[in-house]
């Protein structure tokens, strides 16, 4: 089995909230006649431009790929299990909430029968850009329902002013939406289950009004405490690299890595890892073999790769994320980089 880092291709979904313009981070996606809001990393349709599934869409690639690549604990049942976005924001989304897993295995097995948990990392934000996360404390159901009734909605929700890298994590259940201005990096559990409750009666594209799903929402709304929200993230310095520990859930481990100097790095046999670029260029090494990396490239790295190294010529950020086989690697490494254990605590979402 060839081992090499892999590079996968974006496919772009239009939405009504989307931009007219995706540079300068897809240049080729400029002066469009429909706007785009999702650009899918690692979506099933995802085409592999390097390594040995060149050619293949990583949800034809993924049931066949052995443990030396998905890692030793990592189920390949079903979809690949992280859908990696970047969300292109220019009007508001609709308030939406997602259902978590025992919901959908019940109800939604024909759309996967899987729920959604996910993450944001702001990559950038326009002065006075927010998102809604998580219902206010005093909101009942009937509150919310009469909100809903009177197109108010979103006034129950949390406000939450967004700057260039804060993250927010959206557990299942928590009602949430995302303002203008903004484009994010999403890590999610692989699902496109969404429930609106309200979409500010927006048109599609083919002028149809798009579907709302109050009932399935309000069965899977949180109420009273709220387990979303802004994250405080744990910064740690490790030679030249600045490491950020930003979110660990059963679904995904997420951390931010920058630095100007080579980072050296390995992989977990129980696991993959992506690494999502959000700044710099320069090259990845493996046993010799030199790939170059640019901003907005997602690259899958097979768990038994083993040591690469990366080699920016110019100062580099990137997201690293995989599927934790259990919490103690993510917190092993956070406390060698001398965090302590109550900021620790903070980042461990149950």
């Amino acid at each position: 089995m060839i081992l090499s880092p892999a590079r996968l291709e974006p496919v772009f979904s239009p939405r009504p909230w989307g931009a007219l313009s995706l540079a300068p981070f897809f240049p080729e996606k400029s002066e469009l006649a429909q706007p785009i809001g999702e650009a899918w990393l690692t979506g099933s349709e995802c085409t592999f431009a390097t390594g040995p599934f060149s050619g293949q869409k990583l949800g034809e690639a993924w049931p066949k790929m052995p443990p030396q690549w998905a890692g030793t604990a990592v189920k390949r049942e079903g979809e690949f299990p992280l859908l990696v976005k970047f969300i292109f924001t220019e009007d508001k989304l609709s308030v939406q909430v997602h259902p978590g897993d025992d919901f959908a295995a019940m109800h939604e097995q024909a759309a996967g029968g899987r729920g959604k948990t996910e993450m944001w990392y702001v990559v950038r934000a326009r002065p006075g850009a927010e998102v809604l996360v998580g219902l206010k404390p005093e909101v009942t159901r009937g509150d919310f329902e009469r909100a809903i009734a009177d197109g108010t909605a979103e006034n129950c929700l949390a406000h939450v002013p967004m700057n260039a890298g804060d993250t927010i994590f959206v557990p299942a259940g928590t009602a949430h939406t995302i303002g203008p201005g903004l484009l994010l990096c999403e890590i999610q559990q692989h699902s496109d289950l969404t429930y609106r409750v309200f979409d500010y009666n927006r048109p599609d594209a083919l002028g149809n009004m798009r579907t709302l799903h109050i009932e399935k929402a309000l069965q899977v709304l949180r109420f009273g405490p709220q387990l979303g929200g802004k994250v405080d993230p744990v910064r740690t310095k490790h030679g030249a690299l600045t490491e950020t520990f930003l979110a660990l859930c059963p679904y995904f481990a997420t951390e931010k890595w920058e630095s100007s100097e080579r980072i050296d790095a390995r992989t977990s046999p129980s696991h993959f890892d992506l690494l999502i670029f959000l700044e710099g260029h320069g090259s990845i090494r493996h046993r010799g073999e030199i790939t170059p990396y640019r901003p907005t490239q997602v690259w899958l790295m097979a768990a038994a790769l083993g040591e690469y190294q990366l080699l920016p010529d110019t100062h580099t950020s990137l997201l690293r994320t995989y599927v934790p086989a259990n919490p103690i690697e993510f917190t092993r490494r956070m406390a060698l980089r001398g965090a302590q254990p109550d900021a620790i605590s903070r980042l461990i979402h149950p």
